[in-house]
């Protein structure tokens, strides 16, 4: 229904309409409407290039990355050759791609963990099923409640912040050398993770954690 003045905006924005969906926050932001996330922070944590290099700068682990024009969707390569003819393929359709170290150590398996504000409110192990190496629960995966380790629960917070985002789900990877930080998503879902640790966030719950 029509309203006549608005106190907030909470964006919730498929990965396919990225381009309108922040365009219309920035409207809101002109406004002077007070939005979860602002549309910058929404436009960098959906460029995983760019979102990558953001990260860099601070003394957060990350996944050596190379970047070769970036692509769509995620293919493993086992050996160097591989990756070569991989790239060459991609980039003869004119597509771009992104070069990351697969971390064998974590293989078919991350954390989500959900930052709101300055604080962890929720974290989850996903499990990759049989031989699969992505730990997506759309594609089968299991997601275990978990409670982080301190450096595991600094590192989430700390790429949210940085990021620029109140609410987030940031993607980590279990590594010996400590936490490394996959991705940062600003419009996480809530139904994985609310199954899996039994907590339920209502749009209240999250305003007044702030």
């Amino acid at each position: 229904r029509p309203l006549r003045r608005y106190d907030a905006v909470i964006p919730r924005i498929g990965a396919s309409i990225t381009l309108y969906g922040t365009a219309v926050v920035r409207q809101f932001e002109q406004m002077g409407v007070f939005t979860l996330a602002s549309s910058n922070a929404i436009s960098v944590s959906r460029d995983k290039l760019r979102g990558t290099q953001v990260l860099s700068r601070h003394d957060l682990g990350i996944p050596p990355t190379a970047f070769v024009r970036q692509g769509i969707g995620v293919i493993l390569a086992d050996t160097t050759k591989i990756a070569e003819a991989i790239i060459e393929t991609l980039q003869s359709a004119r597509q771009n791609v992104l070069i990351q170290k697969f971390v064998s150590e974590s293989r078919g398996r991350d954390i989500r963990a959900f930052v709101v504000g300055d604080r962890v409110v929720a974290a989850m192990r996903r499990l990759a099923r049989d031989e699969e190496y992505r730990a997506n629960v759309h594609r089968g995966a299991r997601a275990e409640p978990l409670r982080l380790e301190p450096a595991y629960e600094r590192a989430a917070i700390h790429a949210a912040q940085i990021m620029g985002l109140r609410v987030a789900g940031v993607d980590l990877l279990e590594t010996a050398d400590g936490p490394q930080v996959l991705e940062v998503n600003s419009s996480p879902g809530l139904e994985g993770i609310e199954a899996a640790t039994g907590i339920e966030r209502s749009a209240e719950a999250v305003a007044e954690g702030f």
